[in-house]
């Protein structure tokens, strides 16, 4: 089931890949062919890159052009992804990336609303690109790659901490590394990214998090810039990359040593004497806020 939750996030990020080359790069069917072929070569061979180069080169045989241009953009499903989101949620783990990717399906089936929506807007000036930017083709496409490679990064290190979660809840004492070794004999995901979780594990069985791991962080490292400009130009282009912007998201909230949480921690115990820890010393507190800042007010 959570394999099928992470093959849920791989095939949305590879179809924001494809949106940003197609729609900001204005990159042919021709095109996109050859980039994913060549993206097969390196880091990101896998099953799924292979047949996705595979359906750019097929030529509709009812009609004139390509056959990808004439599928319907309404994502089916069979429950797994749910069900995944489900269990992440029930076990308290954070996967952002594999909930974009369900969302975006859940989005894509309101084709009517959609189509409709897009009316509203043109007619306000929003059209399907917001701005047409010039771009350095072949950096857009080594960007794009990069950006591709640090959100799958993200998005496996949540289905691991999933599985991680789970084992420990049952006592199961799965091996991690030796499911990823698993998965590359032949399931949907099969990547030669899977050698390298393998070896993450192989080199601390406990690991915490992929992202952690000294090998994955230095390949999130060296490709955040052109993480970064990939989302930040889908942005201003008005073009949705959930799943790369939720693997980012999850990159920094994940990174980051203090986050906003303690301005969350202190609302909940102003509404709802939820009570909240110091960062100075042990215990539990309350304040009564409410009180003190009517006091402070008068």
């Amino acid at each position: 089931m959570i394999h099928n939750g992470i093959e849920y996030g791989d095939m949305q990020l590879i179809a924001e890949a494809y949106d940003v080359l197609k729609s900001v790069g204005k990159l042919s069917n021709e095109e996109l062919k050859k980039v994913f072929s060549e993206w097969n070569k390196g880091e990101l061979l896998s099953f799924l890159i292979e047949i996705t180069a595979d359906i750019f080169g097929i030529k509709d045989d009812k009609g004139d052009g390509y056959l990808v241009d004439k599928v319907l953009d309404k994502t089916g499903m069979k429950g797994t992804g749910k069900w995944t989101v489900q269990q992440a949620a029930e076990l308290s783990v954070a996967a952002p990336t594999i909930e974009a990717s369900l969302d975006s399906r859940f989005l894509s089936g309101l084709k009517e609303e959609r189509t409709e929506a897009a009316k509203v807007f043109k007619s306000g000036g929003f059209g399907d690109i917001l701005t047409d930017q010039v771009v350095d083709k072949e950096k857009l496409i080594d960007d794009v790659r990069q950006a591709l490679y640090a959100s799958k990064i993200c998005s496996y290190a949540q289905g691991m901490n999933l599985i991680r979660a789970k084992s420990i809840e049952k006592g199961w004492d799965l091996k991690l590394g030796e499911l990823a070794r698993i998965w590359k004999g032949g399931c949907i995901i099969r990547a030669i990214f899977l050698d390298r979780i393998k070896k993450a594990y192989d080199r601390n069985s406990e690991l915490a998090n992929l992202l952690v791991d000294p090998e994955f962080a230095k390949e999130i490292i060296d490709r955040q810039s052109a993480w970064r400009r990939v989302v930040c130009l889908a942005i201003n282009s008005g073009i949705s990359t959930p799943g790369m912007s939720a693997s980012l998201a999850y990159f920094d909230t994940y990174r980051r040593e203090r986050l906003p949480a303690n301005l969350v921690q202190a609302q909940r115990d102003y509404f709802g004497a939820h009570t909240y820890e110091r960062t100075d010393m042990p215990g539990s507190f309350h304040t009564e806020w409410f009180k003190i800042a009517k006091n402070i007010n008068n």
